[in-house]
């Protein structure tokens, strides 16, 4: 571990917070940063742990809000619906996750171009989907059906690939199955809970015989960078996309991926 290395740790703990819950690609993102600067982790960990940082945002700003469901849950239909209806769109990353985690920590975080393409290739579908005129039918996340729920998740497992985006895939999920802007984002925040800690408990788990103390001051520096970017998004986030709609975030990935390749052609 050096100076640089904290540095690096840092700036990519900053992107890591402030793109985890926009429509993006956060991982995407910080490989790409990565590989530029020349930041290596062990094992590919601390792409993956720092989202510690992340969880612990969105939980400080929903707490209020998931303490009442949980309180409610026992008595109230209402609750559990919602709350069974997050672990179903889970369940299907869980298990594909689970199963091609060799696959995509291996081949798929080692691709850069791969990562610019889908950076690419999502921007023009979001772009797409936000301009898609179509009354929606859902306004509230917690009355989606359950149906719905279920087929969120499908949506999300294309988030596998790097550059595709976790909270990009649920939200043109949401929305191609008729919610509105602000619902769709707002169940990708609720999605990302037990999806992000899923895949830090389960990394963490295949990281174990590798990871070292030397690596502890690195993981912890983008974490802690990672959970005050992440508040600042995710208490902005919900009014800009009730306003502004996702056409900035589709915008910003086609530079991003069409930059990122340019200098991956001339660079490698």
């Amino acid at each position: 571990m050096n100076e640089q290395s904290i540095v690096g740790a840092a700036l990519l703990g900053i992107l890591e917070g402030l793109t985890e819950f926009i429509p993006v690609s956060s991982t995407g993102h910080i490989l790409l940063a990565g590989h530029f600067l020349g930041f290596r982790s062990t094992g590919r960990a601390f792409e993956v742990l720092i989202q510690l940082g992340a969880i612990l945002a969105i939980l400080s700003v929903y707490s209020a809000r998931l303490r009442d469901l949980f309180v409610r849950m026992p008595h109230d239909p209402g609750a559990r619906h919602f709350l069974f209806g997050v672990l179903l769109a889970f369940l299907p990353a869980a298990v594909i996750g689970a199963l091609a985690h060799g696959i995509i920590k291996t081949v798929l975080f080692e691709t850069p171009m791969l990562i610019c393409v889908m950076l690419i290739l999502g921007g023009f579908v979001l772009l797409w989907v936000d301009r898609w005129a179509i009354k929606p039918k859902y306004e509230d996340a917690s009355k989606y059906p359950m149906s719905m729920y279920f087929k969120i998740g499908l949506f999300q497992c294309f988030a596998m690939i790097p550059g595709t985006s976790r909270s990009g895939s649920t939200i043109v999920g949401a929305l191609l199955l008729g919610a509105d802007k602000r619902s769709a984002a707002e169940f990708s925040f609720f999605l990302a809970m037990p999806t992000m800690v899923g895949a830090f408990a389960y990394d963490l788990f295949k990281n174990r015989d590798i990871l070292t103390v030397a690596d502890l001051p690195i993981i912890v520096t983008g974490f802690v960078m990672a959970f005050f970017s992440a508040v600042i998004v995710v208490r902005r986030l919900l009014d800009f996309v009730s306003r502004r709609g996702y056409a900035l975030f589709a915008w910003w990935r086609l530079v991003v991926g069409t930059v990122g390749m340019i200098a991956l052609l001339i660079w490698g």
